[in-house]
């Protein structure tokens, strides 16, 4: 049996904020295997997908470490109800078309690279160790959704309009990744990783070069949604979730 969320250390809880944040997107990206727009882009993905959950994975196995309470990651990861996953709305949004992926990728990654760049100098042996080595991938994650957001924006009209049509639907729920909880304090004040909110004017400058370069207007709408942190889902995590456990609720404990 794992400890209950609301009961784990604030620290305990910023790296389970972390690890949500990789398990779901890995898990949203990977639902691109086999239907991706062309082969290379099938492969790319899914990689990028396997990059997140190996994240998730290091995060989840620290997470266990230090709560010591005999779990593993596994039993994180598969076996929490909807309520006890703290992940942002963002992640957990269907995937939409291949250009709203790509918006949500270009929009995740940006604000990946300034704060793991920042984590990078924790006073946390574990944290900076991981800052560094998901660093590596992120880069490459972020060029990779860059260099697609610019062949949507600059492509057919029918791919700009896509790609529009994704940015005003992902819009209101970037605030969330910019938004300081009590765990984000606590890892400011314990381990020396800044504030999220101090990642915006950095994330706000690259956006907006971006869309000057591919000639495209920012939303005027502001951020407003927010919830995932404090187990307040969208109607779309429940059926996630139950794809993704299935297998460990149908056959609990089983190793392959």
């Amino acid at each position: 049996m794992i400890t209950s969320v609301s009961s784990l250390d604030r620290s305990h809880q910023f790296l389970l904020n972390l690890a949500d944040d990789a398990l779901i997107i890995g898990q949203r990206l990977s639902e691109w295997c086999g239907h991706g727009p062309a082969l290379e882009e099938d492969i790319a993905m899914s990689n990028i997908a396997l990059d997140c959950i190996g994240q998730s994975t290091l995060l989840f196995k620290e997470l266990v470490s230090r709560i010591a309470d005999g779990s593993d990651e596994d039993e994180w990861a598969f076996t929490r109800n909807e309520i006890s996953y703290t992940n942002l709305l963002l992640v957990e949004l269907p995937n939409g078309d291949y250009a709203r992926t790509i918006a949500r990728q270009y929009f995740y990654n940006e604000f990946q690279l300034n704060f793991l760049s920042a984590m990078s100098k924790s006073s946390d042996p574990f944290m900076s160790g991981f800052a560094v080595k998901s660093l590596k991938e992120v880069k490459y994650h972020h060029q990779h959704a860059r260099d697609w957001f610019c062949r949507f924006a600059l492509g057919t009209d029918e791919s700009r309009q896509r790609l529009t049509a994704a940015v005003e639907f992902l819009w209101p729920y970037l605030g969330e990744m910019f938004t300081d909880y009590d765990p984000d304090r606590v890892a400011e004040t314990s381990m020396s990783i800044p504030l999220r909110s101090l990642m915006y004017h950095h994330w706000l400058i690259s956006v907006e070069s971006l869309f000057s370069e591919c000639s495209m207007v920012l939303p005027q709408s502001s951020f407003y949604q927010k919830g995932g942190r404090i187990g307040r889902h969208s109607e779309h995590m429940g059926f996630l979730l139950s794809e993704m456990q299935y297998l460990q609720r149908a056959f609990p404990g089983a190793k392959w």
